[in-house]
């Protein structure tokens, strides 16, 4: 089962390193991300989502080549498979963008939304669906940036291990990691 794990923390820049920590611990390994968003809500009171696939834009991709291969196919039953080809990229490209902002997988995007309401302005949050990870190495890694636990599916006793783990003693530099 994935572990939902949302972290609060002072401001948008934080949340960018710590989502970037977090690509960099999935790429070592010690970190399998199944998905990961991130929200902020500025000083007006607007919420704003980034998350870690762009849906719309990898569904217009895959509709355009895949409508361009079907336009070319059918446009050779015409003799013109170049018009076929481009007719089917335009119209796969807006049916996959189409489908791509519809889809919703991973973190719910209504989550991330309710969440991101309930910041202090100014404040961000940062999401993690994770498959497997290897806690104390992780924990370790974000550490430095005082993160908060807002939100987890673990159960209430793994929930306060990870909240005292977060909690105990920084390393005496007090600086966040450059790498891991």
């Amino acid at each position: 089962m994935s572990q939902l794990l949302v972290f609060g923390v002072d401001g948008p820049q934080t949340a960018e390193k710590v989502f970037g920590l977090a690509d960099e611990l999935n790429r070592q390994q010690l970190l399998e991300l199944a998905d990961a968003a991130w929200v902020e809500r500025d000083a007006d009171g607007k919420v704003k989502l980034h998350q870690s696939v762009n849906l719309t834009a990898a569904g217009a991709g895959y509709g355009a080549a895949s409508g361009a291969l079907w336009g070319t196919l059918i446009g050779l039953l015409f003799l013109n498979p170049l018009a076929g080809a481009l007719v089917g990229a335009g119209v796969g490209a807006g049916s996959g963008a189409v489908a791509g902002t519809l889809t919703d997988v991973g973190i719910r995007d209504d989550l991330i939304k309710e969440i991101g309401e309930s910041l202090q302005p100014g404040r961000a949050a940062v999401f993690f669906l994770a498959r497997n990870a290897t806690v104390d190495r992780v924990v370790e890694a974000i550490r430095p940036y005082n993160p908060t636990v807002l939100q987890t599916n673990l159960t209430r006793d793994s929930e306060q291990d990870l909240i005292r783990q977060l909690q105990a003693a920084t390393p005496a530099s007090g600086n966040a990691p450059s790498g891991v």
